[in-house]
């Protein structure tokens, strides 16, 4: 397969013609679009977190819908166990023999629905098959589906039959998007949508108020050739050393800062470097810039970094302590992006 410049016709009209997708279901919501993007054009895992009822499912079903990717949703509830995602091995009556039953996690894009509700044995199971993308079921290893990308949830403010998600673990996640509420007028547009939908018959002579996930069409705007060439363009974007040293820079300080017991892995770097490609790819650059950094530093680093007792104690925010430390590393001129 030839590979395709950043700035190919094609790669551009894929992106453009899956965000376009998107939207005719998904009103607003541009900048969590992105994010998705930038984690399937990378192969990294993405956590959102918000309240109930922002799209974050219709998000995920509609994306799979518009590339052509195998999707499964798992509920995260507090008796899950690890074979319920995985897989197991079951006995077959007729031969004697035991048979594997794969599990869920076996797919392309696999939504995992408030992760912290599940108990952490359970948690662990599904973060180790993201990191070596293999699953072992009474003693034989298969690899997962390429790609495999994992999209979670976690409700930030129910906090009764949780299990956090400590801070090793969260370090798997190359992003954490923290949803907003939409606009008021993107809100509008959405009740206005709503209210349009009709009823569905179900061919049985009864019918059901319509949703949006019925009008998701399963019409691909591109295969699996056109994600590829999109992923390997991501890898073609131009990184500069200044760049490098810049990250490097922000690693070391968020280490040795008074008010962080925690700072950011090396994981943490890796991880801006690949998602500051995807974001130049998606706005049609060969090359990384700083607005690439700043744009994503939120997403990649907030959940990698706690503060110290002190700190929380003098109310500082992780927010507060990662702004100082972009403006006192490169002094680059653009604030961090509120996103």
């Amino acid at each position: 397969m030839s590979t395709e410049s950043p700035f190919s016709p094609r790669i551009a009209q894929y992106i453009t013609d899956i965000r376009a997708r998107i939207g005719t279901v998904v009103v607003g919501q541009d900048v969590v679009v992105e994010r998705l993007l930038i984690a399937l054009f990378s192969s990294g895992h993405l956590l959102l977190q918000g309240v109930p009822g922002l799209a974050k499912t219709l998000l995920v079903s509609v994306l799979s819908k518009s590339i052509s990717l195998d999707f499964s949703r798992i509920q995260f509830t507090i008796d899950l166990l690890p074979s319920d995602i995985l897989g197991s091995e079951i006995l077959d009556q007729k031969t004697s023999e035991f048979k594997v039953q794969k599990g869920p996690i076996f797919t392309n894009l696999l939504l995992a629905d408030e992760i912290n509700r599940a108990a952490p044995k359970v948690q662990s199971a599904l973060l180790e098959a993201m990191q070596e993308r293999k699953v072992t079921i009474g003693g034989t290893t298969f690899p997962l589906p390429a790609p495999f990308l994992v999209i979670a949830t976690q409700n930030p403010v129910e906090q009764a039959g949780t299990f956090e998600l400590p801070e090793a673990q969260l370090d798997r996640f190359m992003l954490c998007h923290r949803l907003r509420y939409p606009t008021p007028d993107e809100e509008k547009e959405v009740l206005r949508r709503n209210a349009n939908l009709g009823i569905r018959r179900d061919g049985k002579g009864g019918a059901i108020a319509k949703t949006e996930f019925d009008v998701l069409a399963n019409e691909p705007v591109g295969g699996l050739e056109d994600l590829i060439a999109a992923m390997q363009a991501t890898h073609e974007v131009y990184v500069s050393d200044a760049f490098i040293e810049h990250i490097s820079a922000i690693a070391e300080k968020s280490r040795r800062h008074p008010a962080l017991e925690l700072g950011a892995s090396p994981r943490a770097g890796i991880a801006l470097i690949k998602a500051s490609r995807a974001r130049a790819l998606i706005h049609g650059r060969d090359y990384v810039v700083p607005e690439d950094l700043y744009s994503l530093a939120d997403d990649v680093l907030l959940h990698r970094i706690r503060l110290n007792y002190e700190a929380l104690a003098d109310g500082l925010t992780g927010k507060m302590v990662l702004e100082e430390i972009l403006s006192d590393v490169g002094h680059l001129a653009k604030p961090v992006a509120s996103v």
